[in-house]
């Protein structure tokens, strides 16, 4: 900053800032005159020395600043740190310009700083982001003292060291080190130190998030990652476009997939120790997309299956009938709803509670989602043949006393299986539909005559995922009339005891949730639900004969948690319909 071009700029915006300090009477002329000369001397900005000087309250400084440069002023408070874009560069570059970027609107990235002549910062955050840059003002303290908070937050994503979980062992403990190096040799694109150590940090803090799983997606201008966590998808970083490749690599060569098949998808898995006695695994799949291998992992954490059922979110009398139906020592018990509505979770909660020495429990998925020790687990594969009808006619000659198939999408497999829960064998399975009503017409359609359907199946559980309220923050909700609260289906009796609540944020949760609960229409298969199948009604017969029975819809389930301050509003219609 010693030459003639920037120290003639330098005195033209001293100049103007130095006299408003003055006539504001912020600073005495000789004071200003003093603080203009130290800030020429040492080759800084005139609002650099005045931050670093402190002669200047921050709050009528940056107003100052504001109207001086002409860049609007910004109270960082109206935002909560989620809402920050500090996922579009690294910590180190906010630690280094003590700058913020705030949010993108379009093809433009607003930082936030307390010195808008600042122009290696805004060069540094646009080369670094490949998006054009605005600068908002703020009050140099108070974007301390965010600043501080989000990098704190940030480093408690992770709280071990990442140079521990960089080696082969870590990721493939089941592979020879030596191949994966042979291989690495080939591709030297997926041993890229930086690179390793960015995918573990992407694993880590998606495990750390709860998140179910992850996405990282090729544009044509830029890479994308996304995170879904709580069931709603979330972007926390955006990579340069060069790193497709290099990241791709990686994921494959720790999926032990075909580094160099970029043509067609691959489907693969990773195991991540955390602990010698626990690990995560990834279900890993590949799509070639436009411009590059779009890759997403999906998250399976075996200690989701020994939750207990009490922590699934199952009302009282709806855990007694599945509790009464997993007792019974022949019949098929169904699990439907759409994907990610937690099926497989509730699944293996009722494997884990019939998982005794005494019994013989096999099953057949597509893929194993989650390794339970004492049952057999057949991963179908359906390019040598090995689809569910065949592995089940196989575990019906093992003498198996529980079935577990892991979704029932052919007449063959829904036949085998009937046969299976007819003749002295417990099946649990899983189906796509979007109520219980609905699964009889499944089966209906799929050609199951009605008498083995009613002769068989004993019962029948649909279900969503909701997010669950952050019990630190939410509160009461007092501004939606009864009348609305009855369209949606409210009756006197739940409004009568009703605690509902809202969203707000902490440093908690995540703008006011926090985890999951599970939303469920449970129906046990009575006489005369028997009766209306035998007759071969429809949807809404089977429907109306179910509530007629007691058994009440996803709908109803909602809003006993709604009423119970479990869940908002928001997403009762968000995951129910009436």
């Amino acid at each position: 900053m010693n030459s003639k071009a920037t120290t003639d700029t330098a005195q033209i915006s001293y100049s103007g800032l130095s006299q408003r300090l003055v006539s504001e009477q912020l600073l005495s002329a000789a004071s200003a005159a003093e603080i203009v000369k130290t800030a020429r001397e040492s080759g800084v900005t005139l609002v650099e020395e005045l931050v670093q000087s402190g002669h200047v309250p921050s709050q009528p400084l940056a107003r100052l600043v504001s109207e001086e440069y002409g860049v609007p002023m910004f109270n960082l408070d109206q935002m909560v740190p989620e809402e920050f874009a500090t996922h579009l560069v690294p910590a180190s570059l906010i630690r280094k310009h003590r700058s913020l970027p705030l949010f993108r609107r379009g093809n433009r990235l607003f930082i936030a700083l307390s010195d808008p002549t600042n122009k290696p910062a805004v060069d540094e955050f646009k080369f670094a982001t490949g998006i054009a840059t605005e600068t908002i003002v703020v009050d140099h303290e108070q974007l301390g003292r965010v600043i501080d908070d989000v990098i704190a937050k940030q480093d408690e994503v992770f709280d071990g060291d990442i140079e521990d979980f960089t080696s082969a062992e870590d990721f493939l403990p089941d592979m020879d080190v030596e191949d994966e190096a042979e291989e690495l040799d080939l591709n030297s694109l997926a041993d890229d130190a930086p690179i390793v150590k960015f995918v573990n940090k992407v694993l880590f803090d998606a495990i750390k998030m709860a998140a179910s799983d992850i996405h990282f997606e090729p544009y044509e201008k830029e890479y994308r990652i996304r995170i879904r966590s709580d069931g709603i998808l979330r972007e926390v970083v955006r990579p340069p476009k060069g790193l497709s490749p290099r990241l791709a690599a990686r994921l494959k060569v720790m999926a032990r997939l075909d580094i160099s098949e970029r043509r067609a998808p691959q489907d693969g898995r990773i195991q991540l120790k955390l602990s010698k006695n626990r690990s995560i695994d990834f279900r890993v799949s590949t799509l070639p997309t436009l411009f590059g291998e779009k890759i997403v992992l999906r998250i399976l954490d075996p200690n989701s299956a020994r939750m207990g059922i009490d922590a699934l979110g199952y009302e009282e009398d709806q855990k007694t009938l599945y509790l009464s139906a997993l007792e019974k020592p022949q019949g098929m018990i169904l699990v439907t709803g759409p994907t990610g509505s937690g099926k497989t979770v509730s699944l293996y909660t009722g494997l884990d509670i019939l998982n005794e020495p005494e019994r013989n429990i096999s099953t057949a998925e597509d893929p194993v989602e989650i390794n339970m020790e004492g049952v057999n687990q057949v991963h179908v594969n359906p390019k040598v043949g090995l689809n569910f009808a065949q592995v089940l006619r196989s575990f019906l000659r093992q003498d198996p006393d529980i079935l577990m198939v892991g979704e029932i999408r052919d007449l063959e497999t829904a036949e085998i299986a009937v046969k299976a829960a007819q003749t002295g064998h417990l099946v649990l399975s899983a189906l796509h539909t979007n109520s219980a009503p609905e699964t009889i017409n499944r089966l209906l359609n799929m050609g199951i005559p009605a008498y083995n359907i009613a002769s068989s199946v004993s019962l029948i559980i649909a279900q969503r995922l909701a997010r669950r309220l952050c019990e630190n923050c939410a509160e009461d909700e007092t501004n939606v009339p009864t009348e609305a609260l009855r369209e949606l289906g409210f009756t006197d009796e739940l409004l009568a005891n009703a605690t509902i609540k809202k969203p707000v944020g902490c440093n908690q949760c995540r703008k006011g949730y926090s985890g999951r609960v599970g939303i469920y229409e449970v129906v046990a298969i009575t006489k005369e639900i028997s009766s209306v199948i035998m007759d071969g009604a429809n949807t809404t017969t089977l429907e109306k004969t179910a509530r007629d029975a007691g058994f009440y819809s996803l709908r109803a389930a909602a809003l006993k948690k709604c009423a119970a301050g479990i869940i908002g509003l928001d997403e009762v219609t968000r995951v129910t319909v009436d």
